[in-house]
Parts: C-alpha cells; sequence; structure tokens
C-alpha cells in the first residue's frame, strides 16, 4: 500500500496573503497533517481547512510547516505541526486573511454576505470638476447646515461616477438640488455632459 493511498481528506490551504489553494489529498491527524507534495509552499501561519463528509468543517492553523525533502522512494512533502482553532478562532483567523485583488469595482466574496464598498477612480475630469463644486459650496455658503447639506449632495454625486454606471436622471436630480448659483450649474452643466445629457 502506498503512502498517497492514506491521503483521504480533501483540505484547502488559505495562505496569509490572500491566496486559497484547494483540492490538496492530505492525512490531518489529531496534531499533524500529512501532504504527498512539494509544488505547494505552506508557511507557519497559514490555515488549513479540512471538510468532513458530514458536512462539518475543522480549520487548524500550521505551527510547523515540516517540509522534507525527497528520500530513496519517498516524495518530498509535507509533516505538518498545527493548532486546531476553535470556531470563534476560525472565524477571526480566516477574516484576518488579507486578499489582494484588482480591477474596477473587484469583489472578493468568500462564503459570505457582501457588505463591502468599493473605491473606484474617477475619471480625472470629472474628480476635478468634483472637487470645485465643493470649493464653491465652501466659498459660497455661509450658512453651515446648508453647507453640510450641499457636500452630502457632492458626495452622492461623486458616489454616482464612482459606481462605475451613474444614473443620469439621479445625477441630474441631485445637481438640480444644488444651490442655484452661476459657477456651481456651470460644473453641473459639465458633469451632465460627461454623462452624455
Amino acid at each position: 500500500m502506498s503512502f498517497s493511498s492514506l491521503l483521504k481528506d480533501n483540505i484547502s490551504l488559505l495562505k496569509k496573503n490572500g491566496e486559497r489553494i484547494d483540492g490538496i489529498k492530505a492525512s490531518v491527524q489529531s496534531k499533524k497533517t500529512f501532504i504527498n507534495q512539494s509544488d505547494i509552499l505552506i508557511e507557519t501561519g497559514d490555515l488549513i481547512q479540512r471538510r468532513m463528509s458530514n458536512g462539518g468543517e475543522e480549520t487548524y492553523e500550521v505551527i510547523d510547516p515540516g517540509f522534507h525533502e525527497r528520500h530513496g522512494s519517498i516524495a518530498a512533502g509535507y509533516q505538518i505541526t498545527h493548532k486546531k482553532l476553535g470556531l470563534p478562532e476560525a472565524d477571526k483567523a480566516v477574516q484576518n486573511i488579507t486578499y489582494n485583488i484588482s480591477g474596477a469595482n473587484s469583489r472578493v466574496n468568500n462564503q459570505s454576505i457582501d457588505n463591502s464598498i468599493n473605491i473606484s477612480s474617477l475619471d480625472s475630469d470629472v474628480a476635478e470638476h468634483i472637487a470645485m463644486l465643493r470649493l464653491e459650496i465652501e466659498k459660497l455658503i455661509n450658512r453651515p447646515e446648508e453647507k453640510q447639506e450641499a457636500f452630502e449632495v457632492i458626495d452622492a454625486i461623486e458616489g454616482q461616477f464612482s459606481s462605475g454606471n451613474p444614473s443620469k436622471t439621479v445625477v441630474k436630480t441631485l445637481l438640480a438640488s444644488l444651490p442655484t448659483i452661476s459657477s456651481i450649474a456651470s460644473i453641473g452643466s459639465f458633469l451632465l455632459r460627461c454623462l452624455g445629457v
């Protein structure tokens, strides 16, 4: 019987940098995990998740990767010393993983509800005109509550442009709610032209 035939567990490796590697064959024991594979890098602090046939899930933190090179007929692999995490510890550890993603409005949704807020960069002309709107409000409006309301409207306009799919109707309505001052109106006209209005 080969050692590989003893690897009955299917695990996922969650790296500290956010990388996730699924489908790794392993033998998970109470204090150690054995992996007969050398093409992955396992480091101290990485997490191992084991899904069981009964629907349960166990999470382990790698204490010592225990990598060993090939020796005769024994393939290179890992004899990992790990610590089993309780549910609160496991949830906290998984939440502390950093995911590095790129692209406009990119998201990571890993078995969770998406409550994230995306921030995407605006076209430089649009960003410049939104900044000009804020300056005009700061300069021309004296009453603090009126100024605050205007800034909230400008934040909403910026949010529309940042969404990547701004609503012409919403932006037009928001701009119309700003004080009717010629400099503000001309900036608003530029923003509407950017939307093809």
